[in-house]
This record gives C-alpha cells, sequence and structure tokens, in this order.
C-alpha cells in the first residue's frame, strides 16, 4: 500500500473515531442524569429483598414458604372484602415476608405480610420496591416513565458502542490512571470504570432493552393481535387458568396440600401463588416456582380449583422463543444468582454509575481546560452537583425516613417515598444556587452524614447478620465519602485558565 493510501486511512480511521467520540459525549450528556438514576436505583436493587429486610427490622426470623402462605391466605380470608386477587411472593432465604398485593372494598393494597400471622407487620414500607421502581419507571406514571427508561437505555446502549469504536488503546486503559493530572485523571477513571466491566455493560443494558420491548418496540405486538389482549395473553402463558366468577360464594380450600402437590412437581419450593376471586365457586389458585432454580423466569405453573382443591392444570413452558426471553428477563433481573453473582452485579452497576457521573464531570473539566465555561457550561456544572448528589441523597433520605415515621402513620410508606423525593428536590436547588467549589463538598458531606445517620438508626448492633451488613455498608459509604470531602476541603484551588484568542490574520 503507498504511503498515500496508508495516510489516507489513518485520516479516514481518525476522523471516525472523532464522530464516535462526539456521539458518545453527546448521547451521555442528554439523558446522563436520568441514567444516573436508572443505574444508581438498580445497582441498589440487586439487593432488593435485603433491603426490604432491613427497613422491616421487626422481623428477623427466618421464616417457612409453605407456613407463610397458609398464614397470608388465611388472614386474607377473614380481613378483605370483595377481593378480585391475592398476589403472594412467598418468604425465602433473602426475605422473610410474604410480600402481597391484594384488593379489599374496591381499595388496591401492597403490604409485607408476617409469616407466622399473616397479618400486615407494623412498620409499612416499600422498602427495596422503591429503588426497583424508580430504576425503571422513575416515579413517573405508566407509560411515561418507562418510555423515558427506554429511551435513556437506547442512549445508554449507543453511548457504549461509540465508547468502545472511540477507544484508542482500548485494553491498556483498564490499567492507567494518573492521578492529580486534571482531565487527563478524569478521563483515565471514566475509562477504566467503563471498559473493567463493559461485558456487563452491554449485557445489563440490552437485557434492560428487551424487558421494555412491549413499549420501545410495540409494532409487532400491534400488527400480529391488533387490540385482542385477551388472546395475546392467552398466547403468552397458555398454562393460565382464567375463569370468570360465579357470584356464589365458597371458602377457600385448605390451600396446604395444593402446596405440596404443587411443590412435588415443580421438585422446588413455592416461589408465588395466585389467588383469582377469592371466595367465590369459581376462585382458582395457581402456584409459580421459585425463581433460583434457573434463569428463566418462570418456567411453570399449576392451577388448582379454589374451591375444592382440585388440579386444574400444570404447565411447564417448553417454547424456544419464550425461554430465551425469560432467560434475557432472567440475566437482567438476576433472581437466580447465588451472593457471589449478586455482588459481582453490585459491583458492575457500580461501576457503571460511576462511569455515568465521571463522564458528566469530564464534559465540564475538558471545557475549564480549554477556556472559561460558558453561561451553558456553568448551569451544567451546577446541574451535576445538584443532579448527582441529589439523587444520591434523595436515596439516602428513604432509610432515614423509615426509621423515623412514626409507625402507625396512615399513608406512611408514601410518606417515605415524599421525603426521599422532596430531599433530592431540595439539593438540587442547592446545587443550582451554590458555587460549584462549595456545593460539592458540602453536599458530599451531607451524605455521608445521611449515611453515617441510618446505619445509626438500623440500630447500628443489629444482630441480623443482613441489617448488620447494611449498617457496614452504610458506615463505609460515609467514611469513603468524608475522606473525599477531606480532599477537597484541603485542595487549593486551581487558577482559571485564559480564553485563548486567535491572532489577527
Amino acid at each position: 500500500m503507498s504511503a498515500d493510501n496508508s495516510g489516507t486511512s489513518a485520516m479516514i480511521r481518525e476522523g471516525a473515531r472523532q464522530s464516535m467520540a462526539w456521539l458518545h459525549g453527546w448521547t451521555g450528556l442528554v439523558l446522563g442524569h436520568i441514567l444516573f438514576v436508572m443505574c444508581l436505583a438498580g445497582t441498589l436493587s440487586v439487593f432488593k429483598p435485603e433491603i426490604s429486610r432491613w427497613m422491616r427490622p421487626e422481623v428477623s426470623a427466618p421464616a417457612d414458604p409453605a407456613r407463610a402462605i397458609e398464614a397470608a391466605t388465611t388472614w386474607l380470608s377473614a380481613n378483605t372484602k370483595g377481593s378480585t386477587g391475592w398476589y403472594l411472593s412467598a418468604p425465602d432465604g433473602r426475605s422473610n415476608t410474604v410480600e402481597a398485593t391484594y384488593d379489599s372494598d374496591g381499595a388496591y393494597l401492597t403490604r409485607a405480610l408476617d409469616p407466622v400471622s399473616g397479618a400486615p407487620v407494623a412498620r409499612d414500607t416499600l422498602g427495596g420496591e422503591f429503588f426497583y421502581r424508580l430504576h425503571f419507571e422513575l416515579q413517573i406514571p405508566y407509560p411515561w416513565g418507562r418510555l423515558l427508561a427506554s429511551l435513556a437505555a437506547m442512549l445508554m446502549l449507543v453511548a457504549i458502542v461509540t465508547g468502545i469504536i472511540a477507544h484508542k488503546r482500548f485494553f491498556k486503559d483498564i490499567f492507567t490512571f494518573r492521578p492529580a493530572k486534571g482531565q487527563r485523571s478524569w478521563l483515565d477513571g471514566h475509562n477504566a470504570l467503563g471498559v473493567l466491566s463493559l461485558p456487563f455493560h452491554i449485557m445489563i443494558t440490552f437485557t434492560g432493552l428487551v424487558t421494555l420491548a412491549s413499549i420501545n418496540m410495540p409494532w409487532g405486538i400491534a400488527a400480529a393481535y391488533g387490540t385482542d389482549l385477551e388472546t395475546l395473553y392467552s398466547d403468552l402463558a397458555p398454562g393460565a387458568v382464567d375463569r370468570e366468577p360465579s357470584g356464589t360464594k365458597a371458602p377457600l380450600a385448605p390451600i396446604g396440600p395444593m402446596l405440596a402437590q404443587a411443590e412435588r412437581y415443580f421438585d422446588a419450593p413455592v416461589g408465588r401463588a395466585y389467588i383469582f376471586h377469592p371466595g367465590d365457586a369459581a376462585a382458582v389458585v395457581t402456584f409459580y416456582p421459585v425463581e433460583q432454580r434457573a434463569i428463566g423466569y418462570l418456567p411453570g405453573e399449576m392451577s388448582f380449583d379454589g374451591a375444592t382443591g382440585k388440579l386444574l392444570k400444570a404447565w411447564t413452558e417448553d417454547r424456544v422463543g419464550v425461554r430465551t426471553y425469560q432467560t434475557i428477563y432472567g440475566l437482567h433481573m438476576a433472581h437466580f444468582a447465588p451472593l457471589l453473582t449478586r455482588w459481582l452485579y453490585f459491583l458492575g452497576g457500580a461501576m457503571l454509575t460511576l462511569a455515568i457521573a465521571t463522564g458528566m464531570l469530564l464534559w465540564i473539566v475538558k471545557r475549564r481546560e480549554r477556556a472559561p465555561l460558558s453561561i451553558g457550561n456553568k448551569v451544567l456544572e451546577r446541574l451535576n452537583v445538584g443532579g448527582l448528589m441529589g439523587a444520591a441523597i434523595g436515596m439516602a433520605a428513604f432509610p432515614i425516613a423509615n426509621r423515623l415515621l412514626p409507625l402507625g402513620m396512615a399513608a406512611r410508606a408514601e410518606a417515605e417515598i415524599s421525603v426521599a423525593l422532596w430531599s433530592a428536590a431540595a439539593v438540587l436547588l442547592a446545587g443550582l444556587a451554590l458555587p460549584p467549589a462549595i456545593g460539592w463538598p458540602l453536599l458530599m458531606g451531607v451524605l455521608a452524614l445521611c449515611c453515617a445517620l441510618a446505619a445509626l438508626l438500623g440500630p447500628i448492633w443489629a444482630s441480623d447478620m443482613v441489617l448488620a451488613t447494611g449498617n457496614a455498608m452504610l458506615l463505609a459509604t460515609a467514611v469513603a465519602l468524608a475522606m473525599l470531602v477531606w480532599r477537597q476541603v484541603r485542595r487549593k484551588p486551581a487558577p482559571a485558565p485564559a480564553r485563548r484568542r486567535m491572532a489577527a490574520a
């Protein structure tokens, strides 16, 4: 190849890299703060059952899944009226309450039920469910929150792909970090965070998009089924038994024998129990196996006549397409994962969250080192302070509210969420109002105090291993943040660069 052709090819490659770097920066910038919230909440959701357990310290004893389901159905039979359905998730090694969604007298409720008495636990809270819902709904009504989350995930995938193309030294960046070098240090940190766990970032972003496929790509469903949702659901779940209520009252048959039969069929404990039309002669009781036995989500179901206990239908999902989707969904949810794998998920999510945050900060650092910031970039700099710290402080305020709000307070779970959201909003405004040189250390200090306070209210010397681990994580985070604040306070500000002027022609 001639020197001219070689030079032309090099110029094309360099031009492509620059284009990809430009696209990488802008895709990360457009919805970067939304992605930060999604990734931080999603990372915490890896331990959703453990967070829920930490936020209900009154229930600490281990629970037998079958007996807990029996206790829950007994309490619901005696304390609900006119229910159309009870949806129960059994306790397991990670959770020790029955997570129940049900309706009574037209009111829909979500409660954690005591595994012994079956009654709602004293401390009404969403627990880890708050972070899980925030992750893909962003506390925005359906379907707008999921649409925004889906759009952000698409941009995340674009940012990952363009970041790969823009890299010149892909593998070398894993081991390169030059501290106290300004822009270069931020870039090294951003690259290392992104490259070291890149396979996880691609997997979690792609599988997240697939879980929202019916929202972000609805055209296939619309073309095949139109508005006929009944046929769609029948094709997706042919093992489901759907019966209309008869209008004749009948007590629910003892659920213990049905549970035992389902466990023998699944060769696994029951993970979920759905009771449709309880108290009616046409009631249906459907069981699903635990999700830890396979990556794929809900591989089978077994339905009984609720009034007689007679088996109606048993179904094991073996269609290749459906099992493929269930496996992709299961990879994202990580319900199958043993403890070590869950910690790896947590670490990968934390690295993705930090990669997004450092990317947002790098945008400002690069432009400040070239010239004084424009008005737009000054606003973005303060928005970074308020947005990034606001999301973190709001999530830290959530467990504090869990400990401080009165147990008997009406709408207590909703009040905890309000505390988290209003705290985040207040910090966002503070970040916009304060100079970044003051805002960063001040708000990091507030976050450190919030984490320490949540741990101290734990209670700090809890005997339950889940509570103790949560307290230790909160204290470790507080210490790490305090060290960062100390470094920022001691560091002398760098002189502002002078704007370069073009020489006269």
